[in-house]
Protein backbone atom coordinates (compact mmCIF):
# COMPACT_ATOMS: atom_id res chain seq x y z
CA UNK A 1 0.00 0.00 0.00
CA UNK A 2 2.74 2.38 1.05
CA UNK A 3 4.60 1.81 -2.04
CA UNK A 4 1.89 2.61 -4.22
CA UNK A 5 1.04 5.83 -2.45
CA UNK A 6 4.65 6.91 -3.19
CA UNK A 7 4.53 5.67 -6.97
CA UNK A 8 1.66 8.09 -7.22
CA UNK A 9 3.02 10.97 -5.43
CA UNK A 10 6.18 11.07 -6.43
CA UNK A 11 6.11 12.86 -9.31
CA UNK A 12 3.54 15.92 -7.49
CA UNK A 13 5.85 16.23 -4.70
CA UNK A 14 8.84 18.15 -6.32
CA UNK A 15 5.98 21.12 -7.46
CA UNK A 16 3.99 20.49 -4.18
CA UNK A 17 6.92 21.64 -2.07
CA UNK A 18 8.26 24.45 -4.10
CA UNK A 19 4.51 26.26 -3.61
CA UNK A 20 5.01 25.29 0.37
CA UNK A 21 8.50 27.03 0.30
CA UNK A 22 6.58 30.16 -1.55
CA UNK A 23 3.70 30.13 1.52
CA UNK A 24 6.15 30.06 3.80
CA UNK A 25 8.11 32.76 2.66
CA UNK A 26 4.92 35.13 2.12
CA UNK A 27 4.30 34.27 5.71
CA UNK A 28 8.12 35.66 6.34
CA UNK A 29 8.25 33.01 8.79
CA UNK A 30 11.20 30.44 7.69
CA UNK A 31 10.85 28.62 10.74
CA UNK A 32 7.97 26.72 9.62
CA UNK A 33 9.94 25.79 6.88
CA UNK A 34 12.57 24.42 8.93
CA UNK A 35 9.94 22.63 10.87
CA UNK A 36 7.94 21.02 8.09
CA UNK A 37 10.95 19.31 6.11
CA UNK A 38 12.43 18.31 10.24
CA UNK A 39 8.93 16.75 10.06
CA UNK A 40 9.20 15.03 7.05
CA UNK A 41 12.30 13.66 7.80
CA UNK A 42 11.58 12.58 11.22
CA UNK A 43 14.23 14.72 12.96
CA UNK A 44 14.11 18.10 15.19
CA UNK A 45 11.29 19.70 16.74
CA UNK A 46 7.99 19.32 15.85
CA UNK A 47 6.43 21.48 19.22
CA UNK A 48 5.37 24.48 17.01
CA UNK A 49 2.08 25.10 15.67
CA UNK A 50 2.40 23.66 11.71
CA UNK A 51 1.17 25.71 9.33
CA UNK A 52 -2.45 25.11 8.28
CA UNK A 53 -3.32 26.24 4.56
CA UNK A 54 -5.48 23.95 2.71
CA UNK A 55 -1.66 23.33 1.35
CA UNK A 56 -0.23 21.90 4.04
CA UNK A 57 -3.62 20.15 5.24
CA UNK A 58 -3.89 18.24 1.45
CA UNK A 59 0.88 17.69 2.24
CA UNK A 60 -0.44 16.46 5.92
CA UNK A 61 -2.94 13.84 4.02
CA UNK A 62 -0.24 12.72 1.70
CA UNK A 63 2.73 12.56 4.24
CA UNK A 64 4.80 9.11 3.14
CA UNK A 65 6.59 8.51 6.20
CA UNK A 66 9.02 6.42 3.39
CA UNK A 67 9.97 9.68 1.43
CA UNK A 68 13.59 9.61 0.43
CA UNK A 69 15.39 12.21 1.79
CA UNK A 70 17.18 13.53 -1.03
CA UNK A 71 13.21 14.81 -2.97
CA UNK A 72 12.97 17.82 -0.92
CA UNK A 73 16.30 19.15 -2.11
CA UNK A 74 15.64 18.42 -5.77
CA UNK A 75 12.70 19.66 -5.46
CA UNK A 76 14.04 23.13 -5.52
CA UNK A 77 15.69 22.30 -9.24
CA UNK A 78 13.05 20.60 -11.02
CA UNK A 79 10.30 22.47 -13.08
CA UNK A 80 6.42 21.05 -11.55
CA UNK A 81 5.23 19.00 -13.80
CA UNK A 82 1.86 19.77 -15.33
CA UNK A 83 0.11 17.39 -13.19
CA UNK A 84 1.44 18.99 -9.71
CA UNK A 85 0.58 22.88 -11.31
CA UNK A 86 -2.59 21.73 -11.57
CA UNK A 87 -2.86 20.16 -7.95
CA UNK A 88 -1.17 23.30 -6.37
CA UNK A 89 -3.56 25.75 -8.77
CA UNK A 90 -6.64 24.34 -6.83
CA UNK A 91 -5.04 24.07 -3.40
CA UNK A 92 -3.09 27.38 -2.83
CA UNK A 93 -4.69 30.21 -1.13
CA UNK A 94 -5.61 33.09 -3.63
CA UNK A 95 -3.40 35.99 -2.27
CA UNK A 96 -1.10 32.89 -3.34
CA UNK A 97 -0.25 32.06 -6.99
CA UNK A 98 1.35 29.05 -7.92
CA UNK A 99 4.33 31.15 -9.46
CA UNK A 100 4.73 32.77 -6.50
CA UNK A 101 3.39 36.10 -6.48
CA UNK A 102 0.88 37.23 -3.70
CA UNK A 103 -1.33 39.12 -6.30
CA UNK A 104 -1.59 39.45 -9.94
CA UNK A 105 -1.41 43.06 -9.42
CA UNK A 106 1.84 42.73 -7.27
CA UNK A 107 3.19 40.36 -10.18
CA UNK A 108 2.74 42.30 -12.86
CA UNK A 109 4.21 45.35 -10.75
CA UNK A 110 7.18 43.27 -10.73
CA UNK A 111 7.42 41.98 -13.99
CA UNK A 112 6.67 45.45 -15.30
CA UNK A 113 9.76 46.46 -13.38
CA UNK A 114 11.73 43.74 -14.90
CA UNK A 115 10.63 45.17 -17.80
CA UNK A 116 11.97 48.56 -17.45
CA UNK A 117 15.13 47.15 -15.81
CA UNK A 118 15.79 45.08 -19.09
CA UNK A 119 15.21 48.58 -21.70
CA UNK A 120 17.88 49.75 -19.71
CA UNK A 121 20.59 47.24 -19.10
CA UNK A 122 20.25 44.72 -21.50
CA UNK A 123 23.02 45.67 -24.33
CA UNK A 124 21.35 47.22 -27.22
CA UNK A 125 23.50 44.43 -29.48
CA UNK A 126 20.82 42.50 -28.97
CA UNK A 127 17.31 42.07 -31.32
CA UNK A 128 14.16 40.72 -29.94
CA UNK A 129 11.01 39.86 -32.07
CA UNK A 130 8.65 40.51 -29.22
CA UNK A 131 8.44 42.81 -26.29
CA UNK A 132 7.46 41.72 -22.52
CA UNK A 133 8.75 38.81 -20.68
CA UNK A 134 8.80 35.04 -21.54
CA UNK A 135 7.50 33.01 -18.43
CA UNK A 136 6.47 29.26 -19.49
CA UNK A 137 7.33 27.19 -22.36
CA UNK A 138 4.94 24.00 -22.88
CA UNK A 139 5.18 21.85 -26.26
CA UNK A 140 4.81 24.36 -29.02
CA UNK A 141 3.70 27.03 -27.46
CA UNK A 142 5.08 29.67 -25.00
CA UNK A 143 3.77 32.56 -22.29
CA UNK A 144 4.24 35.90 -21.40
CA UNK A 145 4.01 37.61 -18.22
CA UNK A 146 0.96 39.26 -19.31
CA UNK A 147 -0.90 36.67 -20.68
CA UNK A 148 -0.19 36.47 -23.90
CA UNK A 149 0.25 32.73 -25.77
CA UNK A 150 1.56 31.74 -29.13
CA UNK A 151 1.86 29.04 -31.19
CA UNK A 152 6.06 28.90 -31.44
CA UNK A 153 7.69 27.99 -34.64
CA UNK A 154 10.76 29.52 -33.83
CA UNK A 155 11.68 26.96 -31.06
CA UNK A 156 14.56 29.18 -30.23
CA UNK A 157 15.99 28.99 -33.62
CA UNK A 158 15.95 25.72 -34.24
CA UNK A 159 16.74 24.17 -30.38
CA UNK A 160 13.76 23.50 -29.13
CA UNK A 161 13.32 20.20 -31.45
CA UNK A 162 11.23 18.09 -28.93
CA UNK A 163 9.12 21.39 -27.72
CA UNK A 164 9.61 23.58 -24.64
CA UNK A 165 10.09 21.88 -21.05
CA UNK A 166 10.38 17.98 -22.43
CA UNK A 167 9.55 16.56 -19.00
CA UNK A 168 11.78 13.70 -19.69
CA UNK A 169 14.95 15.82 -21.05
CA UNK A 170 14.25 18.31 -18.05
CA UNK A 171 14.19 15.45 -15.51
CA UNK A 172 17.31 13.98 -16.86
CA UNK A 173 19.09 17.52 -16.36
CA UNK A 174 17.75 18.35 -12.69
CA UNK A 175 18.30 14.66 -11.44
CA UNK A 176 21.86 15.24 -12.82
CA UNK A 177 22.08 18.04 -11.00
CA UNK A 178 22.07 16.03 -7.56
CA UNK A 179 24.88 14.13 -9.14
CA UNK A 180 27.36 16.59 -10.32
CA UNK A 181 26.61 19.46 -11.94
CA UNK A 182 30.23 20.55 -13.14
CA UNK A 183 33.03 18.14 -13.89
CA UNK A 184 35.53 19.80 -16.11
CA UNK A 185 36.75 17.96 -19.04
CA UNK A 186 40.32 18.51 -18.20
CA UNK A 187 40.16 17.16 -14.96
CA UNK A 188 38.09 13.91 -14.76
CA UNK A 189 35.77 12.27 -17.56
CA UNK A 190 31.52 12.21 -16.38
CA UNK A 191 29.00 9.56 -17.14
CA UNK A 192 26.78 11.40 -18.93
CA UNK A 193 29.81 12.76 -21.33
CA UNK A 194 30.01 9.12 -22.30
CA UNK A 195 26.26 8.03 -22.05
CA UNK A 196 25.83 10.81 -24.68
CA UNK A 197 28.53 9.28 -27.05
CA UNK A 198 27.32 6.01 -26.36
CA UNK A 199 24.21 6.84 -27.72
CA UNK A 200 25.51 9.09 -30.99
CA UNK A 201 27.99 6.76 -32.40
CA UNK A 202 25.17 4.14 -33.47
CA UNK A 203 23.25 7.42 -35.38
CA UNK A 204 26.54 9.09 -37.20
CA UNK A 205 26.02 9.67 -40.72
CA UNK A 206 28.98 7.74 -41.38
CA UNK A 207 30.43 5.02 -38.68
CA UNK A 208 33.76 6.17 -39.07
CA UNK A 209 32.97 9.05 -37.16
CA UNK A 210 33.60 8.05 -33.65
CA UNK A 211 35.95 10.37 -32.02
CA UNK A 212 33.69 13.37 -30.19
CA UNK A 213 34.63 16.72 -28.67
CA UNK A 214 32.07 18.48 -26.45
CA UNK A 215 31.51 22.04 -26.63
CA UNK A 216 29.04 24.62 -25.38
CA UNK A 217 27.33 26.22 -28.52
CA UNK A 218 27.58 26.30 -32.76
CA UNK A 219 30.16 28.96 -32.70
CA UNK A 220 32.41 27.07 -30.87
CA UNK A 221 32.24 24.78 -32.62
CA UNK A 222 32.84 25.69 -35.61
CA UNK A 223 36.13 27.29 -34.05
CA UNK A 224 37.31 24.22 -32.72
CA UNK A 225 36.90 22.43 -36.72
CA UNK A 226 38.93 25.31 -37.78
CA UNK A 227 41.16 25.02 -35.73
CA UNK A 228 42.04 20.82 -36.05
CA UNK A 229 41.69 21.44 -39.69
CA UNK A 230 44.34 23.72 -39.66
CA UNK A 231 46.73 21.53 -36.96
CA UNK A 232 46.06 18.62 -38.88
CA UNK A 233 46.77 19.81 -42.00
CA UNK A 234 49.38 22.32 -41.28
CA UNK A 235 47.74 24.76 -43.89
CA UNK A 236 46.15 28.19 -43.27
CA UNK A 237 43.62 28.95 -45.66
CA UNK A 238 39.47 28.09 -45.38
CA UNK A 239 36.58 27.97 -47.88
CA UNK A 240 33.15 28.89 -46.98
CA UNK A 241 30.11 29.20 -48.70
CA UNK A 242 28.34 32.75 -50.08
CA UNK A 243 25.22 32.85 -47.87
CA UNK A 244 26.68 30.73 -45.15
CA UNK A 245 26.04 31.39 -40.99
CA UNK A 246 28.57 29.84 -38.73
CA UNK A 247 28.43 32.45 -36.12
CA UNK A 248 29.14 35.26 -34.31
CA UNK A 249 32.94 34.52 -32.58
CA UNK A 250 35.76 36.07 -34.76
CA UNK A 251 36.86 33.03 -36.48
CA UNK A 252 32.90 32.08 -37.00
CA UNK A 253 32.24 35.54 -38.04
CA UNK A 254 34.76 35.43 -40.53
CA UNK A 255 33.58 33.02 -42.43
CA UNK A 256 29.50 33.71 -42.33
CA UNK A 257 28.38 35.31 -45.37
CA UNK A 258 24.92 35.93 -45.19
CA UNK A 259 24.22 39.51 -44.02
CA UNK A 260 26.44 42.38 -43.00
CA UNK A 261 25.41 43.13 -39.67
CA UNK A 262 27.27 40.07 -37.81
CA UNK A 263 30.67 41.60 -38.82
CA UNK A 264 30.67 45.46 -39.69
CA UNK A 265 32.88 47.61 -38.57
CA UNK A 266 34.91 44.59 -36.49
CA UNK A 267 37.78 43.97 -39.20
CA UNK A 268 40.10 42.82 -39.64
CA UNK A 269 38.40 39.18 -39.22
CA UNK A 270 40.45 36.03 -39.56
CA UNK A 271 42.28 35.99 -42.37
CA UNK A 272 42.85 33.57 -45.00
CA UNK A 273 38.68 33.07 -45.64
CA UNK A 274 37.53 32.71 -49.26
CA UNK A 275 34.03 32.17 -50.16
CA UNK A 276 32.42 30.48 -53.35
CA UNK A 277 28.94 30.66 -54.62
CA UNK A 278 26.60 28.22 -52.90
CA UNK A 279 24.45 26.23 -55.42
CA UNK A 280 21.59 28.74 -55.12
CA UNK A 281 19.33 30.69 -58.47
CA UNK A 282 20.14 34.13 -56.13
CA UNK A 283 23.79 34.02 -56.58
CA UNK A 284 23.58 33.62 -60.27
CA UNK A 285 20.91 35.69 -60.56
CA UNK A 286 19.24 32.74 -62.33
CA UNK A 287 15.11 31.80 -61.87
CA UNK A 288 14.16 29.80 -59.12
CA UNK A 289 13.26 27.04 -61.82
CA UNK A 290 17.05 26.56 -62.98
CA UNK A 291 17.89 22.67 -63.05
CA UNK A 292 20.19 21.56 -59.82
CA UNK A 293 22.65 20.21 -61.94
CA UNK A 294 23.43 23.62 -63.89
CA UNK A 295 23.65 25.62 -60.44
CA UNK A 296 25.77 22.58 -59.10
CA UNK A 297 27.92 22.99 -62.28
CA UNK A 298 28.46 26.55 -61.45
CA UNK A 299 29.75 26.77 -57.93
CA UNK A 300 31.81 23.30 -58.39
CA UNK A 301 33.53 25.19 -61.44
CA UNK A 302 34.17 28.79 -59.43
CA UNK A 303 35.31 26.60 -56.88
CA UNK A 304 38.00 25.14 -59.09
CA UNK A 305 38.64 28.70 -60.20
CA UNK A 306 39.32 29.85 -56.60
CA UNK A 307 42.00 26.98 -56.51
CA UNK A 308 43.73 27.87 -59.37
CA UNK A 309 43.81 32.18 -59.07
CA UNK A 310 43.43 32.44 -54.87
CA UNK A 311 44.29 29.81 -52.81
CA UNK A 312 46.41 27.11 -54.18
CA UNK A 313 45.07 23.44 -52.69
CA UNK A 314 48.44 22.89 -50.53
CA UNK A 315 47.73 26.15 -48.30
CA UNK A 316 43.60 25.16 -47.87
CA UNK A 317 43.37 23.74 -44.98
CA UNK A 318 39.37 23.16 -45.09
CA UNK A 319 36.48 23.44 -46.46
CA UNK A 320 33.00 24.53 -44.38
CA UNK A 321 29.89 23.86 -45.48
CA UNK A 322 25.89 23.80 -44.07
CA UNK A 323 23.69 20.71 -45.07
CA UNK A 324 20.96 23.62 -45.48
CA UNK A 325 22.15 26.73 -45.49
CA UNK A 326 20.27 28.57 -43.08
CA UNK A 327 20.85 32.31 -42.55
CA UNK A 328 21.11 32.08 -46.08
CA UNK A 329 17.93 31.57 -47.07
CA UNK A 330 17.05 28.08 -46.13
CA UNK A 331 18.47 26.10 -49.03
CA UNK A 332 19.14 22.55 -49.09
CA UNK A 333 22.73 22.05 -50.49
CA UNK A 334 22.12 19.50 -53.47
CA UNK A 335 24.01 16.11 -52.41
CA UNK A 336 25.42 16.17 -55.90
CA UNK A 337 27.51 19.57 -54.60
CA UNK A 338 28.45 17.85 -51.45
CA UNK A 339 29.55 14.70 -53.44
CA UNK A 340 31.55 17.40 -55.63
CA UNK A 341 33.39 19.24 -52.38
CA UNK A 342 34.17 15.26 -51.20
CA UNK A 343 35.63 14.68 -54.47
CA UNK A 344 37.86 17.98 -54.39
CA UNK A 345 38.91 17.52 -50.73
CA UNK A 346 39.68 13.72 -51.71
CA UNK A 347 42.20 15.04 -54.43
CA UNK A 348 43.85 17.34 -52.17
CA UNK A 349 43.79 16.24 -48.82
CA UNK A 350 41.66 18.83 -47.67
CA UNK A 351 39.19 18.77 -44.41
CA UNK A 352 35.28 18.58 -45.30
CA UNK A 353 33.49 20.45 -42.32
CA UNK A 354 29.95 19.86 -42.34
CA UNK A 355 28.04 21.90 -40.18
CA UNK A 356 24.18 20.95 -39.11
CA UNK A 357 24.16 23.07 -36.36
CA UNK A 358 20.36 23.70 -36.91
CA UNK A 359 19.35 21.18 -39.69
CA UNK A 360 20.35 17.98 -37.56
CA UNK A 361 19.31 16.01 -35.17
CA UNK A 362 16.16 15.77 -36.76
CA UNK A 363 15.20 19.12 -38.34
CA UNK A 364 16.06 18.81 -41.76
CA UNK A 365 15.69 15.04 -42.08
CA UNK A 366 13.93 12.83 -44.66
CA UNK A 367 12.23 10.89 -42.03
CA UNK A 368 15.12 8.14 -42.21
CA UNK A 369 18.62 9.73 -40.33
CA UNK A 370 18.89 12.33 -38.04
CA UNK A 371 21.01 14.24 -40.13
CA UNK A 372 20.36 15.96 -43.38
CA UNK A 373 23.96 15.30 -45.06
CA UNK A 374 22.97 11.54 -44.79
CA UNK A 375 21.27 11.59 -48.27
CA UNK A 376 24.14 12.35 -50.16
CA UNK A 377 26.02 9.59 -48.78
CA UNK A 378 29.35 11.89 -47.95
CA UNK A 379 31.90 11.21 -45.48
CA UNK A 380 32.40 13.95 -43.38
CA UNK A 381 35.64 14.84 -42.11
CA UNK A 382 34.32 16.75 -39.19
CA UNK A 383 30.26 17.07 -38.16
CA UNK A 384 29.42 20.23 -36.04
CA UNK A 385 26.31 19.50 -34.50
CA UNK A 386 24.68 21.94 -31.35
CA UNK A 387 21.35 23.56 -31.14
CA UNK A 388 18.85 20.63 -31.02
CA UNK A 389 20.91 18.06 -29.59
CA UNK A 390 20.51 19.48 -25.89
CA UNK A 391 16.67 21.00 -26.49
CA UNK A 392 17.47 24.35 -24.78
CA UNK A 393 20.42 22.86 -22.86
CA UNK A 394 23.52 25.01 -24.15
CA UNK A 395 26.08 21.79 -25.79
CA UNK A 396 27.63 21.48 -28.87
CA UNK A 397 29.62 19.16 -30.54
CA UNK A 398 32.77 18.36 -32.58
CA UNK A 399 32.86 14.92 -34.25
CA UNK A 400 35.68 13.28 -36.80
CA UNK A 401 37.92 10.08 -37.03
CA UNK A 402 39.74 8.98 -34.53
CA UNK A 403 42.45 8.70 -36.46
CA UNK A 404 42.41 12.41 -37.34
CA UNK A 405 41.95 13.42 -33.51
CA UNK A 406 44.38 11.21 -32.63
CA UNK A 407 47.49 13.42 -34.24
CA UNK A 408 45.81 16.16 -31.27
CA UNK A 409 48.06 17.20 -28.81
CA UNK A 410 46.27 16.63 -25.20
CA UNK A 411 45.42 19.99 -23.86
CA UNK A 412 45.45 21.50 -27.56
CA UNK A 413 41.02 21.24 -26.98
CA UNK A 414 39.08 22.10 -24.00
CA UNK A 415 37.34 24.61 -22.13
CA UNK A 416 35.63 25.40 -18.85
CA UNK A 417 32.24 24.18 -19.18
CA UNK A 418 33.31 21.84 -22.31
CA UNK A 419 30.49 18.92 -22.58
CA UNK A 420 28.83 20.18 -19.08
CA UNK A 421 27.44 17.58 -17.22
CA UNK A 422 23.82 18.41 -16.76
CA UNK A 423 23.56 19.35 -20.88
CA UNK A 424 25.24 15.80 -22.10
CA UNK A 425 22.71 14.00 -19.64
CA UNK A 426 20.21 16.29 -21.18
CA UNK A 427 21.35 15.47 -24.44
CA UNK A 428 21.51 11.73 -23.51
CA UNK A 429 18.04 11.72 -22.82
CA UNK A 430 17.01 14.09 -26.36
CA UNK A 431 18.57 11.08 -28.17
CA UNK A 432 16.28 7.96 -26.20
CA UNK A 433 13.49 10.20 -26.47
CA UNK A 434 13.63 10.65 -30.71
CA UNK A 435 13.71 6.63 -30.70
CA UNK A 436 10.92 6.57 -28.14
CA UNK A 437 8.56 8.85 -29.29
CA UNK A 438 8.95 8.15 -33.02
CA UNK A 439 9.93 11.86 -33.53
CA UNK A 440 11.49 11.42 -37.12
CA UNK A 441 7.67 9.40 -38.35
CA UNK A 442 6.11 12.51 -37.07
CA UNK A 443 8.78 14.85 -38.76
CA UNK A 444 8.19 13.05 -42.01
CA UNK A 445 4.16 13.39 -41.87
CA UNK A 446 4.16 17.38 -40.23
CA UNK A 447 6.76 18.15 -43.05
CA UNK A 448 4.70 16.54 -45.94
CA UNK A 449 2.00 18.28 -44.73
CA UNK A 450 3.48 21.92 -44.65
CA UNK A 451 4.51 21.58 -47.76
CA UNK A 452 1.57 20.53 -49.55
CA UNK A 453 -0.04 23.24 -47.82
CA UNK A 454 2.24 26.23 -48.67
CA UNK A 455 2.79 25.09 -52.68
CA UNK A 456 -1.04 24.86 -52.41
CA UNK A 457 -0.66 28.19 -51.23
CA UNK A 458 2.18 29.01 -54.09
CA UNK A 459 -0.20 27.74 -56.93
CA UNK A 460 -2.97 29.87 -55.76
CA UNK A 461 -4.17 32.97 -58.20
CA UNK A 462 -4.14 35.30 -55.82
CA UNK A 463 -1.08 34.61 -53.53
CA UNK A 464 0.83 32.54 -56.32
CA UNK A 465 2.26 35.61 -57.73
CA UNK A 466 3.65 37.29 -54.50
CA UNK A 467 5.31 33.34 -53.76
CA UNK A 468 8.54 33.00 -55.51
CA UNK A 469 9.68 30.10 -54.07
CA UNK A 470 9.04 27.22 -51.04
CA UNK A 471 11.76 24.57 -49.89
CA UNK A 472 13.09 23.33 -47.25
CA UNK A 473 13.85 20.15 -46.27
CA UNK A 474 12.09 18.24 -43.16
CA UNK A 475 10.68 20.99 -40.96
CA UNK A 476 13.16 23.28 -41.88
CA UNK A 477 11.35 25.29 -44.55
CA UNK A 478 11.53 28.59 -46.22
CA UNK A 479 9.46 30.69 -48.32
CA UNK A 480 10.47 33.18 -50.30
CA UNK A 481 8.08 36.05 -51.74
CA UNK A 482 9.30 38.77 -54.83
CA UNK A 483 10.08 42.08 -53.81
CA UNK A 484 9.54 45.70 -55.63
CA UNK A 485 13.27 46.52 -55.31
CA UNK A 486 16.77 44.60 -56.25
CA UNK A 487 17.96 43.14 -52.53
CA UNK A 488 21.56 44.04 -53.80
CA UNK A 489 20.14 47.86 -54.63
CA UNK A 490 22.81 47.52 -57.49
CA UNK A 491 22.65 48.32 -61.38
CA UNK A 492 21.53 45.06 -62.34
CA UNK A 493 18.02 43.81 -61.39
CA UNK A 494 17.93 40.91 -59.06
CA UNK A 495 15.60 38.20 -60.59
CA UNK A 496 13.38 38.44 -57.41
CA UNK A 497 12.14 41.99 -58.44
CA UNK A 498 8.45 42.29 -59.50
CA UNK A 499 7.22 46.09 -60.27
CA UNK A 500 3.95 46.73 -58.07
CA UNK A 501 5.43 43.93 -55.24
CA UNK A 502 4.31 44.57 -51.53
CA UNK A 503 7.57 46.18 -49.98
CA UNK A 504 9.52 43.98 -47.33
CA UNK A 505 6.81 41.19 -47.40
CA UNK A 506 8.94 38.62 -45.09
CA UNK A 507 8.95 41.28 -42.18
CA UNK A 508 5.36 42.67 -42.93
CA UNK A 509 3.97 39.02 -42.65
CA UNK A 510 5.86 37.40 -39.82
CA UNK A 511 5.08 40.95 -37.84
CA UNK A 512 1.36 40.40 -38.46
CA UNK A 513 1.95 36.24 -37.81
CA UNK A 514 3.06 37.40 -34.33
CA UNK A 515 -0.21 39.98 -33.95
CA UNK A 516 -2.17 37.13 -34.03
CA UNK A 517 -0.60 34.62 -32.11
CA UNK A 518 2.08 32.71 -33.62
CA UNK A 519 6.21 33.46 -33.50
CA UNK A 520 7.93 33.30 -36.61
CA UNK A 521 11.26 34.47 -38.59
CA UNK A 522 12.64 35.64 -41.28
CA UNK A 523 15.92 35.05 -42.64
CA UNK A 524 18.74 36.50 -45.05
CA UNK A 525 18.79 39.39 -47.32
CA UNK A 526 15.72 38.38 -49.20
CA UNK A 527 12.52 38.01 -48.11
CA UNK A 528 12.56 34.83 -46.59
CA UNK A 529 10.06 33.59 -43.85
CA UNK A 530 10.81 30.46 -42.03
CA UNK A 531 9.01 27.42 -40.35
CA UNK A 532 10.58 25.66 -37.51
CA UNK A 533 8.25 24.19 -35.63
CA UNK A 534 8.77 21.41 -33.14
CA UNK A 535 9.87 18.07 -34.58
CA UNK A 536 7.06 16.74 -32.47
CA UNK A 537 4.24 19.20 -33.58
CA UNK A 538 0.46 18.15 -33.84
CA UNK A 539 -1.09 17.97 -36.98
CA UNK A 540 -3.82 20.05 -35.45
CA UNK A 541 -0.95 22.83 -34.73
CA UNK A 542 0.54 22.88 -37.91
CA UNK A 543 -2.68 23.41 -39.56
CA UNK A 544 -3.04 26.41 -37.22
CA UNK A 545 0.11 27.62 -38.23
CA UNK A 546 -0.64 27.80 -42.12
CA UNK A 547 -3.97 29.44 -41.26
CA UNK A 548 -2.37 32.08 -39.31
CA UNK A 549 0.36 32.67 -42.37
CA UNK A 550 -1.90 32.27 -45.26
CA UNK A 551 -4.17 34.59 -43.27
CA UNK A 552 -1.06 37.08 -42.86
CA UNK A 553 0.06 37.30 -45.97
CA UNK A 554 -3.40 37.68 -47.72
CA UNK A 555 -3.46 40.83 -45.46
CA UNK A 556 -0.22 42.27 -46.84
CA UNK A 557 -1.07 41.36 -50.09
CA UNK A 558 -4.06 43.48 -49.50
CA UNK A 559 -2.49 46.03 -48.11
CA UNK A 560 0.09 46.37 -50.70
Amino acid sequence: MMKRLEMKFYKHFQGLYASIRVIFQGEKDEGREREYMSRKRGTGSTTSRPHKSALSRLLTLTYLPDMPPRLPTLSRLVLRSPSATSITRNVLPRRVTAAGMSTSAERQSDFQALRQLGAKHITKGLGRITEGIMVKGEGSYVYYDDGRKYLDFTCGIGVTNLGHAHERVSRAAADQCMGIVHSQCSIAMHEPYLRLIQRLLPVMPDPSLDSFFFWNSGSEAVEASIKMSRYLTGRQNVICMQGAYHGRTYGAMAVTKSKTIYSEFTGPLMPGVYSIPFPYWHHFNLPPTTPTSTLVEQSLYQLDLLLAQQTAPKDTACIIVESVLGEGGYVPTPPEFLQGLRQVCDKHGIILIIDEVQSGFGRASDGKGLFAVEESGVKPDILIIAKGLGNGFPISGVISRSELTDKLKPGSMGGTYAGNAVSCAAAAEVLQVFHDEKILDNVAARSQQLFSSLRALQSSNDLGPYILDVRGKGLMIGVEFVTPKSTTDGIVPDVGVVAGAPEKMASRVAKKCIEKGMLILTTSVYETIRFIPPLNVSEEDVKKGFGIFEEAVREVVREG
